[in-house]
């Protein structure tokens, strides 16, 4: 059985890439639009991990970061952050809220 990766992305290009490599390397794939949509398909299903944008509308990444790992089902999953943010302070908050370093 394949592993599932989550992808939070408002970008479509980017969530379209990401999945066709990881689709690719035999990973089972489901795409939310940014936050609000990503917390919508937590919903009990396994996810071996989560790749989060960070600025994202209606629910940015660490918010969205903060919201699932607040959920025991999803409280021990991996999550990514993959940004062109390097603000040093966005990282801590991207560590504090659960997102691996």
């Amino acid at each position: 059985m394949a592993k599932t990766i989550l992808i939070v992305d408002d970008s479509m290009s980017l969530r379209t890439t990401l999945g066709i490599a990881l689709k690719g390397a035999g990973y089972d794939v489901v795409e939310a639009v940014d936050g609000k949509d990503g917390l919508t398909k937590l919903d009990g299903r396994k996810y071996n991990l989560i790749i989060s944008d960070v600025n994202m509308p209606n629910m940015d990444g660490l918010s969205f970061v903060k919201s699932a790992k607040a959920m025991q089902a999803y409280r021990f999953t991996p999550i990514l952050m993959l940004t062109t943010e390097g603000d040093a302070t966005k990282m801590a908050e991207g560590k504090a809220a659960g997102v691996r370093v």
